[in-house]
C-alpha cells in the first residue's frame, strides 16, 4: 500500500494539482490499513471502517475519504495493480446542511479545562498541545488544518502575528493577536522547550509524545472525547454534535456580537473580519449573522441590505 499510495500522489501532483487534502486522506488510510498490506487483497470490509473514522457515523469526511480512495483504486486498476475497487456499492445519503454550533464562553472554558484533564496519561497527545490547538483555533479563528500546519517560523512574537501559509484557495495571510494571546503562546513555547521538542524554525509547532507531527484525524478523535468529557452537546434537533471546526465559527460570531454591543460600524468592519478569516468573498462571512441570537433583528437587516447592494453593484 505504501508504494502504491506514494506513486499515486506523485502522479496527481505531476499533473499540476496541489492534491493536499486527498493526499492526507490516502496516507491516513495507509496508516490505518498498514503500509505493508497487499492492495490486491483489500476487501470492502477492511476499507469501510476507515470511511467512518473517527465518529463511526457518516460525516463530510466520509465523502472526502471515499472520493480519494476511489480515485486511487481506479488508477491502480487501470495499471493492473488492483483487480477491483473495494468500496461500498451504495453510497449513504448526502448530509443535510450542517448548522455550526456556537460555543458559549463557559463552554469554551470547559473545553480548555477538559483538554488538560482527560486521558492525561493514556493519550499519545500532550494535553498542553491539545489545549493550545483548541485555544489558537478559537482565539485566531483558524481552520483546523491551519492550526496543525503551523511551524515555529510562522510565529512572530515581537510583532504579535502568525503567518498562515498557502491555506484554503492557496492563499497566505497574516493573522494578528493581542498581548493576552501572546502570553499564552510564550508560555506554551517555554513548556515545549522544556519537553525537549525540536525548536528549529521548520519544526511543526505541535508534536506528539514521540516527537512526531500530530495527525489531524487523531486530533479530531481526541476532541470528540474532550467534548463529551466537558459535557457539551447540542440541544436542538441537529443530528451533528459540536465540532472542533465550530471554534472558528464561534470566533467570528463572538467578534461580530462584540462589535454590535460596542456600537461599532459593522458594515465597515466586516470586510476586515472577512480578510482575517481568509474568506475570498464577503458573502461567506455574512452567514455568521444568523448563528446567534445576539445578531438578530435590525442588525441583521442592515447588513443583509449591505450585502445585497454589494452584489448588485
Amino acid at each position: 500500500m505504501n508504494e502504491m499510495t506514494e506513486l499515486y500522489i506523485s502522479y496527481r501532483r505531476a499533473l499540476g494539482e496541489k492534491f493536499k487534502t486527498n493526499a492526507q486522506a490516502l496516507r491516513s488510510f495507509m496508516k490505518h490499513i498498514g503500509g505493508d498490506t497487499n492492495p490486491v487483497e483489500l476487501t470492502v470490509g477492511q476499507v469501510e471502517p476507515y470511511l467512518y473514522y473517527p465518529t463511526g457515523t457518516v460525516t463530510a469526511g466520509w465523502f472526502i475519504r471515499h472520493t480519494a480512495l476511489k480515485g486511487m483504486f481506479q488508477w491502480a486498476m487501470s495499471r493492473g495493480i488492483m483487480n477491483n475497487v473495494p468500496l461500498p456499492a451504495d453510497l449513504p445519503k448526502r448530509l443535510e446542511h450542517m448548522t455550526p454550533y456556537i460555543y458559549s464562553k463557559p463552554e469554551l472554558q470547559r473545553l480548555f479545562r477538559s483538554a488538560m484533564e482527560y486521558q492525561k496519561n493514556r493519550s499519545k497527545i500532550h494535553p498542553e498541545c491539545m489545549k493550545m490547538i483548541l485555544q489558537l483555533t478559537y482565539f485566531l479563528g483558524l481552520r483546523l488544518h491551519e492550526t496543525m500546519s503551523l511551524r515555529i517560523r510562522d510565529l512572530n512574537q515581537p510583532d504579535l502575528y502568525v503567518h498562515i501559509r498557502e491555506s484554503k484557495f492557496y492563499k497566505s495571510r497574516i493573522v494578528t493577536y493581542n498581548h493576552k494571546v501572546g502570553e499564552l503562546i510564550d508560555t506554551f513555547l517555554k513548556w515545549r522547550e522544556k519537553q525537549g521538542m525540536c525548536c528549529v524554525p521548520e519544526s511543526k509547532l505541535f508534536l506528539d509524545k514521540k516527537g512526531l507531527d500530530m495527525h489531524i484525524d487523531t486530533v479530531r478523535g481526541a476532541f470528540e472525547r474532550i467534548r463529551e468529557h466537558a459535557g457539551i452537546s447540542r440541544s436542538d434537533k441537529s443530528p451533528f454534535q459540536p465540532r472542533l471546526h465550530d471554534l472558528r465559527h464561534t470566533f467570528a460570531v463572538h467578534r461580530l456580537t462584540s462589535w454590535y454591543r460596542e456600537n461599532q460600524d459593522v458594515q465597515q468592519l466586516l470586510p476586515v473580519l472577512s480578510t482575517y478569516l481568509g474568506h475570498t468573498h464577503l458573502s461567506h462571512t455574512s452567514v455568521y449573522l444568523t448563528m446567534t441570537d445576539g445578531l438578530l433583528g435590525e442588525a441583521n437587516n442592515r447588513f443583509e441590505s449591505y450585502i445585497k447592494q454589494g452584489k448588485d453593484e
